[in-house]
């Protein structure tokens, strides 16, 4: 059986919506122009790491991550993540106070 490999022209949706009912993309799919690729620069979202915790720290994480039903990792992340904001914005409003004393004319605006 001989395909065709052209997608031919339609008239209105209608028309495409019939073809394509009764077609299948993968018979107008041309494997002679793959080309590779790659992306040397992707670096994977998340990064392992080892950390050292007590027992009683982690028997008391993994209750809190069993009563809100999630796994534990991700309670840890969650508890890491709230207390880098927390800093981070105590850490702003530490230097936004030192500007202050250091810029004087900055306390009027």
């Amino acid at each position: 059986m001989k395909k065709d490999k052209r997608i031919p022209v339609f008239k209105n949706e209608d028309k495409e919506r019939e073809f394509w009912a009764t077609h299948t993309p993968l018979d107008y799919y041309d494997t002679k122009n793959i080309k590779g690729a790659s992306f040397p620069k992707l670096k994977p979202s998340v990064k392992s790491i080892s950390i050292r915790l007590p027992e009683d720290m982690l028997a008391e994480l993994k209750t809190l991550a069993n009563e809100k039903d999630v796994p534990y990792q991700s309670l840890a992340k969650i508890y890491l993540a709230r207390q880098i904001s927390l800093e981070r914005g105590l850490l702003q409003v530490a230097s936004k106070k030192r500007e202050r004393k250091v810029n004087p004319q900055h306390q009027n605006q």
